[in-house]
Order: structure tokens, then C-alpha cells, then sequence
């Protein structure tokens, strides 16, 4: 297929059916754009939309972004999963304002180094805020060109990914590269979808390999599938005589990193003597167990067994008080909360 015809037939087709009014598209800038992009990895559109739309009246620009606490942008987030997003925007925010004077920098070296930013986020981020000539491959790519060439294997294999990196850059033309970029990440994300992927309005239809041979759903190839395993743990719901709830802030890194989340311990725990040894707290005999909530990871699944106890008792504080707070259920603090322990606080409340 030849480069012109490509782009020509696409952004014939985006000028049709393209999405023209996302909010980062209006107004465009580098920064919205950014923080778009990486709200947008492993995540729809219709999903990311609010979380955007809140994001920027709190943090209009990358100076104002790079002042708050972490604890604020994690609160944000919270919900929207894979967390470590939101402290590497957070990091290089704070990066962009110390070495560029908060303005968001335009070459792809600069680009490609901030925390959280690979190859094809930087690309994504120059072509549309700045219209430079620079080839994507996500995931929406990926898939599209896989099937208009019908090139089997799994697209994170080194050999496939060089092949499909190097259509991306055939196919990226000279002008119009930021409706280009939306274009193609279009194409894949409305009508070239993972499943049920409405062939008969693809511009590309009558030139794809993959449905001429009718084995469309067979491209791209499947990541190889393994088994996750399967963690468990108790969460402790601890109450004050006041009823409010201890929550611990997690380690930066790691799991959940930087979020508030309640004290962890091993089921086979002895519960009423770890409180008292790690955190120093006395607890009532009776434990309330709770239903077992499953929460699934990119790597594993963990099996969080809730159980609520009453606090009458507080001998010598063991843990840095930075590390833990008192949280009120009733008139709650921003604070940044995974999914499943922002849903046990409301259970609470």
C-alpha cells in the first residue's frame, strides 16, 4: 500500500468520523496533552474524560502541578488504577519546572527521558501539541497495522515490534501530523477494536489482509497467557472510639505506592497480638470478618479478607507519625486511596 494513498484515505476518513471534541483537543496545549496521554495508557477515553476534566481545574499548568503534594494528585487519581502514572507526571512536573521554567520541552531526547514517557507517548505528545513529524505505535497502532498486514506474533516481540515501527514511520506523512496521530489512534480505538470490530466502515476494508482472509480476530497475536497468582492478606479496618479508621501511607515505590491504605498483616496472623507489637494498638476480642474482596493486579490477583475491630487502647506509638493517620469517615481528608480501600471507607461512612 503506498504511504500517500494511507494517509490520504485516513484523514479523508478522520475528517468524517474522527473524534473533534475531546477535551484536551480544546484548548490544545503540550500539557494537556501530556497528562492526557498518560491518563489514556490502559485506559478508555470515556472513562478518562472526567478524571481529566477535574485534574485541570485543580492543576491548570505544569508549575501549578509540580507545587502540589504528591498526596493531592494521588487523591485525583484515585480510581482511575496503575498509580504509578500519577506520581511519575507528579515527578516529571516537577522535573520540567526546575529545568525548563515549566514549559513543557519540544525536543524528543528531553521528551523521551521524563519519568513515565516512552517512545511512543513522546511522539503522540510533539505531533499533536506541536505538529512535528513523529511516528506512534500504542496499542490502537498496533493492532491496526497488524491486521492491514496481517503479521503474526505477539507485538511486544522484538521482531514485530521493529516491523510494525517500521510501517509507523512509512506511513507518517510530512503534513497534517497531528490529525494523523488522532486519525490512526481513532481508527483503532472506534472501529478497528479489539473485539467486534465493525470491519464494514473501515476506509481500509477492501486493503486489510487480515479481513480478506475473514481471520481478523486472530491479529495482533495474543500476549502469551500465564496463570497469576494468587496473594491474600488481611486488611484491618481499626475504629477509634470516635469511629475513626487508622490508615498507613504505603512505601513511593511498589504497589499502590504513596497511597493510604490500612494495616496489612499475613492471615495466619495472630491479629490482636500484632496490633499490640507493631503498631501499638489494643484491640476488642470480637472481630467483625468481612466478605472477601478480590482486586486484580497486571501480575497478580490479591484476596483482601477485611475485618473491622474496636481500638480501647494505645501503648507505646511504634510507627513514625507521617506514616499513619486517624482517618474521619464522615468529613474525609484528600487523600489519595486505592479502589478497594476507598470502597471499605464508604462501607464505613
Amino acid at each position: 500500500m503506498k504511504t500517500d494513498y494511507f494517509a490520504h484515505t485516513l484523514l479523508r476518513w478522520f475528517e468524517q468520523a474522527g473524534r473533534h471534541d475531546l477535551p484536551w483537543q480544546h484548548p490544545r496545549s503540550a500539557y494537556r496533552v501530556w497528562v492526557s496521554e498518560i491518563m489514556l495508557q490502559q485506559t478508555q477515553v470515556t472513562t478518562v474524560i472526567p478524571y481529566f476534566e477535574r485534574f485541570m481545574v485543580t492543576f491548570p499548568d505544569i508549575a501549578t502541578l509540580a507545587a502540589a503534594p504528591l498526596d493531592e494528585v494521588l487523591h485525583l487519581w484515585t480510581g482511575l488504577g496503575y498509580y504509578a502514572r500519577a506520581r511519575n507526571l507528579h515527578k516529571a512536573a516537577m522535573h520540567i519546572a526546575e529545568h525548563y521554567k515549566a514549559e513543557f520541552p519540544q525536543q524528543f531526547d528531553d521528551v523521551v527521558n521524563l519519568p513515565g514517557i516512552g517512545r511512543s507517548t513522546a511522539a503522540a505528545i510533539l505531533a499533536q501539541a506541536f505538529g512535528q513529524r513523529q511516528p506512534i505505535l500504542d496499542g490502537n497502532v498496533k493492532r491496526v497495522l497488524s491486521r492491514i498486514y496481517a503479521i503474526s506474533g505477539w507485538t511486544g516481540h522484538k521482531r514485530v515490534e521493529q516491523r510494525l515501527w517500521q510501517l509507523a514511520e512509512e506511513y507518517t506523512p510530512q503534513h497534517r501530523v497531528t490529525d494523523y496521530t488522532q486519525a490512526i489512534m481513532d481508527l483503532g480505538a472506534t472501529l478497528c477494536t479489539a473485539r467486534r470490530p465493525n470491519c464494514g466502515d473501515c476506509p481500509f476494508a477492501a486493503d486489510c489482509q487480515a479481513h480478506l482472509a475473514d481471520q481478523v480476530a486472530c491479529y495482533p497475536t495474543a500476549k502469551p497467557r500465564k496463570t497469576k497468582p494468587v496473594r491474600a492478606t488481611y486488611m484491618l479496618l481499626l475504629q477509634d472510639t470516635s469511629g475513626q479508621v487508622m490508615l498507613q501511607q504505603r512505601p513511593p515505590s511498589g504497589i499502590w505506592g504513596g497511597l493510604w491504605s490500612f494495616p496489612e498483616c499475613p492471615l495466619e496472623t495472630d491479629i490482636h497480638h500484632w496490633c499490640e507489637q507493631t503498631l501499638g494498638l489494643r484491640i476488642d476480642t470480637a472481630l467483625q470478618h468481612h466478605e472477601k474482596i478480590r482486586h486484580s493486579f497486571s501480575h497478580f490477583h490479591l484476596d483482601i479478607h477485611p475485618i473491622v475491630a474496636q481500638v480501647h487502647g494505645r501503648t507505646t506509638a511504634i510507627m513514625e507519625p507521617s506514616d499513619t493517620l486517624w482517618y474521619n469517615t464522615i468529613q474525609p481528608d484528600a487523600l489519595g486511596l486505592p479502589t478497594p480501600v476507598k470502597q471499605l471507607l464508604e462501607q464505613l461512612a
